[in-house]
């Protein structure tokens, strides 16, 4: 039953008889309508932590769900961390008969296994994309060149440093995201005391 406000209904009078007593007998009992009963809310959890379901595990911060395939033959599982809105991994799954094989303990904990591997190889190739490096001599030293690539949405850019044999850093310069760090401009840049000419 919800709550509704004073007057929303027009109050009428029902009265409960006894069966055996005559039509103009005293009510028994009156109730005047509208009856406003207070209606406490419900609360709903958002997520139900330690799910173990035949198609769905959740357990340490990743959540694993059967569905079906997107070519409508077979079953797939979704393997997710931290309710994100992509799965780290999507995977066949295997049937059981004409059903798909009930999630278990063992079987989240490969999966886990092989998102976290994806997850990670993932990160190395983010960081080989936005971290170059090149050593190069010049100068009768040794140099560690390091272009770091900041993926800015509104203003994208890249940051070139010179460190020298001792660690130190010497230069640091910003330039462009689409800047090619090879050794020849690496070298062409120090021996510049690390400034580009026209055109570079």
């Amino acid at each position: 039953m919800s709550s509704l406000p004073a007057g929303a209904l027009i109050p009428s009078q029902l009265a409960l008889m006894g069966a055996d007593e005559a039509p103009d007998a005293p009510a028994l009992i009156e109730c005047r309508l509208p009856i406003v009963v207070p209606v406490r809310a419900q609360v709903v959890p958002e997520a139900v932590a330690g799910v173990r379901d035949a198609r769905q595990w959740s357990e340490d911060g990743w959540s694993a769900r059967v569905v079906k395939s997107d070519d409508a033959e077979g079953w797939a599982v979704e393997l997710r961390r931290g309710g994100e809105a992509e799965p780290a991994l999507v995977a066949p799954w295997r049937m059981a008969g004409d059903s798909p094989e009930p999630l278990g303990a063992s079987a989240f904990n490969v999966l886990v296994r092989q998102a976290s591997a994806v997850l990670q190889r993932q990160t190395a190739q983010r960081q080989a994309h936005l971290h170059k490096q090149v050593t190069v001599r010049a100068g009768e030293v040794q140099w560690d060149v390091t272009l770091d690539i900041v993926p800015d949405e509104y203003d994208p850019h890249a940051l070139l440093e010179a460190v020298d044999e001792s660690g130190e850093s010497a230069a640091r310069q910003r330039v462009a995201a689409d800047f090619r760090l090879t050794a020849a401009a690496a070298k062409a840049w120090i021996e510049r005391d690390f400034r580009f000419s026209e055109g570079d």
